[in-house]
């Protein structure tokens, strides 16, 4: 088998490690799906196991088209890493998911604590594997190989969307170790204090609310006395133009007043000069 370019080496580094991980998954899910009583859990692992059966076949071909080689037995020559990669980390992973398996069979004190932390160990591993196809993704369009992207585009989506899942299922889970695990008794206590302390918290709400009302009130008391200073202050200026006005009308009248006193003056001055003129005519007759 020729040697692989520096590109093709790196991409198949990627996929590898791709691969490893969804061999590690599958032994993995097989324990979990054993350990599940909840039918809807239960159910989408199954669905999951199968994706990621497919996941790694589909990453097995792509590996194989790149010219490298996901199988166990590792080759010579420069490229004896990036070929082998996906051997070494099957046959890790494969053991490390086998040694898991009693152990995620000893995990927790009941029946939901374990499927609880379960679904916590796989939406962890969920995503790790979104980072990993994520990284696979970028790296493959930067190198031009829109195959190898598209591949990982659509293996991200379906771990997402499990992802997804368990992050509602999660809640569920852990309500459902509440019930089963927790004195009801213990609960109601819980209850009781959560309610106290919501009843508190809406007292300090109420007086809150009233503390703001008085506020606004003395707001408003204030705003209308502002109003009615300066309602006075505009009558008061009403008034004093209309005292303007008056003096000014009386004023034209003293002027009006003064004009006639002239005019009657002026009359009698021509009346007394009519009169002196009259009695020098008599005097020269």
């Amino acid at each position: 088998m020729p040697d692989l370019t520096a590109r093709d080496s790196k991409l198949v580094q990627y996929l590898n490690e791709a691969y490893g991980k969804e061999k590690e998954l599958e032994t993995a899910l097989e324990a979990h799906i054993g350990m599940t009583t909840r039918a809807p859990y239960r159910k989408r692992l199954r669905e999951h196991l199968t994706e990621t059966k497919r996941h790694a076949r589909e990453l097995e071909r792509r590996v194989k088209k790149l010219g490298g080689s996901p199988q166990t037995v590792p080759i010579e020559g420069l490229d004896t890493v990036a070929k082998g990669a996906g051997a070494a980390l099957g046959i890790a992973g494969r053991a490390t998911a086998l040694a898991q398996g009693p152990l995620h069979a000893l995990r927790g004190t009941g029946e939901q604590e374990k499927m609880l932390k379960n679904a916590k160990s796989e939406y962890a591993d969920e995503h790790e594997e979104i980072a990993t196809y994520t990284a696979i993704e970028t790296l493959a369009e930067a190198l031009g190989d829109k195959e190898t992207a598209k591949l990982a585009r659509s293996i991200r989506r379906e771990e997402q969307r499990m992802a997804s899942f368990l992050e509602r299922q999660i809640p569920a889970l852990t309500k459902a170790v509440v019930q089963a695990e927790i004195p009801a008794a213990q609960r109601r206590n819980g209850s009781r204090s959560s309610r106290s302390a919501r009843g508190k918290a809406a007292s300090a709400a109420r007086n809150g609310g009233s503390a703001r009302s008085k506020a606004a009130g003395a707001r408003s008391k204030a705003a209308s006395a502002r109003s009615k200073a300066t309602s006075a202050r505009s009558k008061g200026a009403s008034a004093r133009s209309k005292a303007t006005s008056v003096r000014s009308k009386a004023a034209g009248a003293r002027s009006k007043a003064a004009g006639a006193r002239s005019k009657a003056a002026s009359g009698r001055s021509k009346a007394t000069s009519g009169r002196t003129r009259a009695r020098a005519a008599r005097t020269r007759a």
